[in-house]
């Protein structure tokens, strides 16, 4: 399992009956998690000194209950060789934050790929392009560590939030192209145009819909997705990187798509679960997976032929 563990002002505290503890900087969150079947004893204090709590209905959806919290806060990552990026969080729409602090193992590990190739290529512009890319945590990953970003979303809000977060992350005149667009008919385009990237990120949703009313159904677009996204990468890409919340599509099964999609690449794929450390018992909340394939040329390995 990848770890997100080096956060400072992100921490679980505790997980029991389907919640999660969480503290996000000075304010303490209790918000629901699929993954937590277990219920434990609730010993940890702050079950008890809650900012704010999302309450699921059995009807579906939920709502907020605050207690003391401001309408928005920031909270600050500092990655390992790259720098310090910095994020505004605020509690929104059906329990989220604007942040999944897991993701941070990646930006650990692509941030130290982009500045490991800047510094043997210092001259060269390297290209990310980050689908489906929320409020840009992964995209201002990139953009610390040296590279020029593409980010894509067909949410405009999304697509503010993300260059907000930028600006307070000190990246406002960063090379990054903001686009709200549907990630697939962008591709697409990409394709036409002949333009090609050193890198990918993907983080598509289960479900979605484009800004003209595309749906997305994860199971049957992301491995087509995946093909097209294959044919804009450079001779010798870099890095592409999927993410997955999604029940099904489990390591073996991004290990397998990258693989297939990916093999004409010279490079080693990996997938594995992502997850978070609770402090209070020391144990591991799972919370999702991600597949990695990472260039031959970074000391990844041999030619993909099926062996990772």
């Amino acid at each position: 399992m990848w770890l997100a563990d080096r956060w400072k002002d992100y921490e679980v505290y505790d997980c029991s009956g389907g919640e999660k503890l969480e503290r996000w900087g000075s304010y303490t969150l209790l918000r629901p998690d699929p993954q937590v079947i277990w219920d434990t004893a609730r010993r940890d204090p702050h079950w008890n000194r809650l900012n704010a709590h999302y309450h699921r209905s059995r009807r579906g959806g939920g709502e907020w209950e605050f207690f003391d919290l401001p309408q928005e806060w920031q909270i600050s990552y500092e990655l390992p060789t790259a720098g310090q990026l910095t994020f505004r969080v605020k509690p929104f729409s059906f329990k989220h934050t604007g942040l999944f602090p897991e993701q941070a193992a990646n930006w650990d590990w692509f941030s130290e790929l982009i500045r490991k190739r800047k510094a043997t290529s210092p001259q060269s512009q390297i290209k990310v392009l980050n689908l489906f890319a929320y409020t840009g945590g992964a995209t201002l990953a990139a953009a610390r560590a040296g590279a020029a970003v593409t980010h894509v979303d067909a949410s405009k809000g999304m697509v503010t939030w993300a260059r907000e977060n930028a600006a307070a992350s000190g990246l406002a005149d960063a090379p990054i192209r903001w686009l709200v667009d549907d990630c697939g008919k962008f591709v697409e385009r990409e394709i036409r145009r002949g333009r090609r990237y050193d890198a990918i990120i993907m983080d598509p949703p289960s479900y979605g819909r484009g800004p003209k009313g595309e749906i997305w159904k994860i199971e049957e677009q992301v491995y087509p997705l995946i093909c097209l996204a294959a044919r804009i990468l450079k001779d010798d890409p870099l890095f592409f990187l999927i993410n997955s919340y999604t029940t099904g599509l489990q390591p073996a099964v991004l290990s397998y798509m990258l693989s297939s999609a990916l093999s004409s690449f010279d490079g080693r794929v990996e997938a594995q679960e992502v997850g978070l450390p609770v402090s209070s018992n020391g144990l591991i909340l799972p919370c999702g997976a991600s597949g990695r394939f990472t260039a031959s040329s970074c000391g990844a390995g041999a030619r993909q032929s099926g062996q990772k």
